[in-house]
């Protein structure tokens, strides 16, 4: 019998989380769930951008927990989905494990050019200097919450550097690597 494709997403701010994700979720007709949106949006709610809002709730682990909960119902959930989430392989330990990273450059690059309404750069210099703040308040609070260090990739079961490859040649890296571990 064929396991569920059941799958959290992680790594670097502009690696392709959320592009490779939708070109998994379509190909195996599985239900993506992104924190990234749901955190941008509660960020748009307080007026500030994400990673504003990710300084605004250092020390306020009531903001965590929301998301917390969120993902930790999936570790019960029937069938197969595709977490996109900082501490998704934490909190949902069943799934099979992906870390993408980017060279901070390309990253910025990439992110400056997705134009997201909530994200606003100067320049790709700014890009890669807020995005370097929001991965240090991140890292800093799963540390200070919940002991984990997103930065280790021992926690993940694939580490992929997606800074010269495409969505899809992304995409079939992790479904590849899926295939060799996780059935």
């Amino acid at each position: 019998m064929k396991k569920e494709f059941r799958i959290s997403i992680t790594g670097d701010l502009g690696s392709g989380k959320s592009t490779v994700a939708d070109i998994l979720a379509e190909r195996f007709g599985v239900e993506h769930v992104t924190l990234g949106t749901i955190q941008r949006a509660k960020a748009a709610e307080f007026g500030m951008d994400t990673c504003q809002f990710n300084k605004f709730i250092e020390g306020k682990p009531e903001f965590d927990k929301v998301f917390d909960d969120y993902q930790t119902a999936y570790e019960s959930k029937d069938g197969g989905f595709i977490i996109d989430s900082r501490l998704g392989f934490f909190f949902v330990p069943s799934t099979f494990s992906y870390y993408l990273s980017a060279d901070p450059r390309v990253a910025a690059e990439r992110i400056v050019a997705a134009q997201r309404s909530n994200e606003r750069y100067k320049s790709v210099d700014d890009a890669v200097k807020k995005i370097e703040e929001r991965r240090a308040s991140e890292r800093l609070r799963f540390k200070e919450f919940y002991g984990v260090d997103i930065l280790d990739m021992k926690n993940y079961d694939c580490v992929i550097d997606t800074t010269n490859l495409t969505v899809e040649e992304v995409a079939e890296k992790m479904i590849e690597a899926y295939e060799a571990n996780a059935l």
